[in-house]
Parts: C-alpha cells; sequence; structure tokens
C-alpha cells in the first residue's frame, strides 16, 4: 500500500514539476513577445530631436512589423535591423521637421556590399535635405565605415583602433579530407562549366586558375566601389587609400586623422557636446539630446487601399516546399507571386532577389510563375539585392528589366551534381560492407556505396547538360539574345553587377526603391502604394516549431558562434537534392 503511495505521489509530483515549467515558459515566451513588440511602438518624437541608429544587430533584406525571433537554446529574444526598415524610416525622417540630424553609431556592420551601398545611399539621401549625420564608434570596421564615411564628421574612441587593408576571400577545400577518408566525390559538371567552381572544394585542395579569375574580377570591383564611395564623401585620393591598405598605416590614429579618414578622435561625451552645438543647445550640459532610436522611430507601412505595386521577396537558398523568410521554398515564393498576379489592385509586381540559387527543379517552379505574370501583361521587374547567383539567375531571367546594385554578385549560369562514392570508406575505415540484389541493371545507380559505372557516369552527365541547355535557352529568350552568346558568358562564371550591365545579364544599374519605381512607370501608375509578398512567418509559430523539434542549429549556432557558418555550409550540402543552380561556393568576404 505504502508503496503505491509512495508512486502515485511521485507521479504527482512528476506533473506538478512538469506543469510548472510549462507556466513559467509560457510566460517566458508571452513575456519575450511582449517586450519584442513593445520594442516596435511608434515613440512620439519631440522637437528637435536626433535619430540615433546604431548598427549593433544583423542587417536582413527584410523585418516584419512584429521584428523579433526566439532562440530555444537560450530562451532569448533576438533582433535584427529591416534593410527595408532602414530605407523607408530614413526617407520618413528626411521629411520630418523635428528630426534635424543623425547620430549614427556603427563599429561594424553585418551586411553584404550591396546591402551597405543601400543604406549608404540611405544616408546620403538623408543630407541632401540639408540634414546633418554625426559618425561615432570605439573602432571602425571596414564596413563600418564605409558605411560611416557618408557623415558629415567622423569620430572615433581615443584609444580605438581603425581596420583598412583591403578586401579577401576564403575558400574552404574538402579534397585533402576526403582523400583520408577514402571517400570520392564524383563530380559532374554542365558542358565547359569551369567557372562553376561549386565543386572545387570536393576535386582540388586550392582554387583553379579559373575560380581565381573570377573571384579577382568580382572582388576587385566591390572594392574599387568602397575606395571610390569613401574617396568622393572624404575628399581623400582613391590612390592614397589605396597605399593605406597596402601599408597598413590606419594602425596609427594620427595618420587615420591626418590623411583625412576621420574628423578627430573624440569621447562620446565630446560627441555629445558637438552635437548640442547642431542643435543650437550648446550650453544646455544638465540636458540630455533628445533622441529617438531606429526602432522606436519605425511606422509601419501605411495599408491604404488603391493602386499597389507588389514587391516579391525571394530571399536565401533554393529548395522545394514550403521554405521561410530565410530560405526561398518553391511552393511559398510560386504562391506568392501567383497571389500577385491575381490580385485586382496589383498592378506592377517586382520580384526582389537576395539569392545563390540552389535545386535547379524548384527554381524552374518558381520560374514558371515569373512567365505567367509576363503573360498577364502586367509589368514584371527584378530588383537583385547581394547575390541572385545562379538558381537566382535563373528564377529573374524573364523579367521586362533587371535592376542590380553595382557590387552585386550575379550570373553564375551554370549547373553541377555531386554524388559521393564511399565504398572505400566504408570497407576499409569501418569494416562494412553491402550486397545488392536488383531486377535491373542499373536499379542501384545513385548509391553512395558505390562509383558509378562509365554508362552510368555519361547517363548523368547528359542529364547535367540537358539542364543547362534548358537554362541557357530560357536566360537567352529572357534576355533577348542566342543561347550560344549566353554560353559565352555563362560557364558558371560569376559577374558583379557592374560587369552584367556590360554584358547584357543586367539592364539596369539601381536598387529596389529604383525597381520599383520602373515597374510603377511601365503600368503607368503614379499614385501608387507597395504590397510585399509572401506574408512573413510569425515568430511566435517559428519558436513554437524551433522548440518542438527544430532547435538543431539554433543551438549550433550558439555554441559555435562565428564558425557557424562553416556548419551551416556542410548542413547546406547535406540538403542538396538533384541538380544544383547554385553560387560556387561558401562565400565570405573579409
Amino acid at each position: 500500500m505504502n508503496f503505491l503511495k509512495n508512486v502515485l505521489a511521485s507521479a504527482i509530483g512528476t506533473f506538478l514539476a512538469f506543469a510548472i515549467v510549462v507556466v513559467v515558459l509560457i510566460v517566458m515566451i508571452f513575456g519575450a513577445i511582449a517586450s519584442g513588440s513593445s520594442g516596435n511602438k511608434v515613440a512620439e518624437v519631440k522637437e528637435n530631436s536626433v535619430l540615433h541608429i546604431k548598427l549593433d544587430k544583423p542587417i536582413v533584406e527584410r523585418a516584419g512589423e512584429e521584428n523579433v525571433k526566439f532562440n530555444p537554446a537560450t530562451f532569448q529574444s533576438t533582433s535584427s535591423i529591416g534593410l527595408n526598415h532602414f530605407i523607408n524610416d530614413l526617407q520618413r525622417a528626411k521629411n520630418d521637421d523635428k528630426i534635424k540630424g543623425i547620430f549614427l553609431e556603427v563599429e561594424s556592420a553585418a551586411a553584404m556590399p550591396s546591402t551597405l551601398s543601400d543604406m549608404r545611399r540611405a544616408l546620403l539621401d538623408f543630407k541632401s535635405s540639408g540634414k546633418w549625420i554625426i559618425a561615432y564608434s570605439e573602432n571602425y570596421s571596414q564596413s563600418g565605415y564605409y558605411l560611416a564615411s557618408a557623415a558629415d564628421e567622423l569620430f572615433m574612441y581615443p584609444t580605438g583602433t581603425f581596420d583598412w587593408r583591403g578586401l579577401a576571400s576564403e575558400l574552404m577545400f574538402f579534397k585533402g579530407m576526403l582523400d583520408k577518408l577514402e571517400i570520392e566525390a564524383q563530380v559532374i559538371r554542365g558542358p565547359n562549366n569551369k567557372f562553376k567552381s561549386a565543386v572545387e572544394p570536393f576535386m582540388y585542395d586550392k582554387m583553379s586558375d579559373a575560380n581565381r579569375q573570377q573571384i579577382s574580377t568580382y572582388i576587385g570591383d566591390i572594392w574599387n566601389i568602397m575606395v571610390q564611395d569613401i574617396s568622393a564623401s572624404r575628399g581623400v585620393a582613391a590612390e592614397k587609400l589605396q597605399s593605406m591598405a597596402d601599408s597598413l598605416s590606419t594602425r596609427s590614429n594620427q595618420n587615420v586623422i591626418e590623411n583625412g579618414l576621420i574628423s578627430g578622435l573624440a569621447y562620446r561625451d565630446e560627441v555629445m557636446k558637438n552635437i548640442k552645438t547642431r542643435l543650437g543647445t550648446p550650453d544646455a550640459a544638465d540636458k540630455e539630446v533628445k533622441m529617438v532610436s531606429l526602432s522606436k522611430y519605425h511606422e509601419p507601412k501605411d495599408t491604404k487601399e488603391g493602386d499597389k505595386v507588389a514587391v516579391v521577396y525571394a530571399v536565401g537558398d533554393i529548395m522545394s516546399g514550403e521554405g521561410d523568410d530565410e530560405t526561398i521554398g518553391s511552393d511559398r515564393i510560386a504562391k506568392a507571386l501567383k497571389d500577385a498576379r491575381e490580385d485586382k489592385d496589383v498592378k506592377a509586381i517586382v520580384l526582389r532577389v537576395n539569392s545563390p540559387g540552389g535545386s535547379a527543379l524548384a527554381s524552374d517552379v518558381i520560374w514558371r510563375e515569373t512567365e505567367l505574370i509576363k503573360a498577364s501583361g502586367k509589368p514584371f521587374i527584378v530588383s537583385m539585392g547581394d547575390v541572385a547567383a545562379s538558381g537566382g539567375y535563373y528564377i529573374a531571367c524573364s523579367a521586362n528589366k533587371i535592376y542590380a546594385n553595382a557590387n552585386t554578385i550575379t550570373g553564375s549560369i551554370g549547373v553541377f551534381g555531386v554524388i559521393p562514392n564511399m565504398q572505400k570508406f566504408f570497407n576499409n575505415k569501418i569494416g562494412l560492407t553491402f550486397d545488392t540484389y536488383k531486377t535491373n541493371a542499373h536499379a542501384d545507380m545513385i548509391s553512395v556505396t558505390k562509383p558509378l559505372d562509365e554508362f552510368e557516369m555519361k547517363a548523368m552527365q547528359d542529364m547535367i547538360s540537358d539542364i543547362y541547355d534548358d537554362f541557357t535557352l530560357k536566360v537567352a529568350q529572357g534576355r533577348g539574345k542566342t543561347q550560344a552568346e549566353i554560353d559565352s558568358i555563362g560557364q558558371g562564371r560569376v559577374w558583379s553587377g557592374e560587369d552584367a550591365k556590360q554584358i547584357g545579364l543586367v539592364d539596369e544599374i539601381g536598387n529596389l526603391e529604383d525597381a520599383v519605381k520602373a515597374a510603377a512607370t511601365l503600368a503607368g501608375l503614379s499614385d501608387y502604394a507597395t504590397k510585399d509578398f509572401p506574408k512573413m512567418v510569425d515568430p511566435f509559430e517559428a519558436f513554437i516549431k524551433e522548440l518542438t523539434g527544430e532547435q538543431e542549429e539554433a543551438v549550433a549556432k550558439t555554441i559555435l558562434g562565428e564558425h557557424f557558418r562553416f556548419y551551416k555550409e556542410i548542413k547546406r550540402m547535406e540538403n542538396m537534392k538533384g541538380p544544383q543552380a547554385r553560387l560556387p561556393y561558401l562565400l565570405e568576404i573579409k
């Protein structure tokens, strides 16, 4: 009897403990939501205020109105800065009489070159109203300084550091590791796709000549754009900027000041005095500068009735299925394009592409919807973000007009497939052997336990060649060129936006705002609003989804920190299904 009582008591105790944990968890979640949501309330802007922009969060292509995410590994809420919000909010501040200037705090801007260019352009546009920008940082990274150089005055903490040394792109190669494990990567590329270097990490231990050529070209373009923009804003000769990078002379803060890269060294309180002087209140030592943060200043988009230009966001790797806000699921994006096409208020459609590509099949599913838009008669414009390469270009090629920034990474028109042969690894390393019964000669062709024979390799090569042929044909039809012309600039080669314009893969150099205006003009619209597709994933639903079984990535990110990019690359390889139209490699510019 006592035994049963003890069991019952233990069961009840366990249940109550579990219930308490659940209640506490729910309270934590809703508390985080309340905290995150309250951060999105529009602040009352007082007269003679300063917009405070602190770039201490990741910068993403698109942020929702409830811009908060939850990490199931730490149970903490996180947020980011949406490029869409940044540009719209600065446009509003430009015309807001209560906002007199911007205080920009930036040490490092977590964004790729094209996004940085768009942000810098927004800052310069703000200044065109006659208002001022003061930038300050304890340390300046190259990306942070690129943004800050748009300011009227730049200050750095007296003992801070200034990083200026040029750009580098570092690639990781797996060939040596695979050799040690006795794993053979059976690589199939499209005809003459010598620039399609996504497969090179499996084949070589360093860059091929073709890959080094394409990297040097577009990395050089990106660096030159940075140098020219900074030169124009700071009045420092481009040659001098190049020389300082080569000599690492910015390790001396005095050199940084003497060469005009910054206005001076200052403590934060001294910068505040400078701002008070600009506001006409230099003697108000006992009063704080009236500042409003960018997140508090953000105002939800007006949902007024009338004609619309749809903006369909396609961000991330391309794959079959639903996807989410950080991956392009063919079902989700195809539906978003279809919804925009069938929306009677939508008179033109802009596809915003920020993608290195992915599944060739999924890319084709999305491409089909773009063809249906053109057939409907609605103007169809593409705006390329940081990357619109391979499959990212595939889904863009049918547009009436394509816009890209000069430092957008695009092209990479090519296809590849990789089938690992792990027979020797299984046999020699861990002692596993396999035996197979098959009804037909090649029923076991796609298997990691045996190599492809000569006939099977040819069959795979023929399939990849057919996909490449179809890819180049669709690009040729979309761009009004011959297939031979597209093949000559294809072959997997990556181009900068500037070079892509010269060879006809891009029509205009411009950002999303330019693309929207072009779409409106083609549709004959003078009074219109934009409508975003697809609907963003609810942050609470995303958190619950991760908490109930998809938390692996969040935990890995917490543990690995900056090395998380390597984990993501390995996971990306695991998710590759079927032939791939994908950017050549994990791209890191530093």
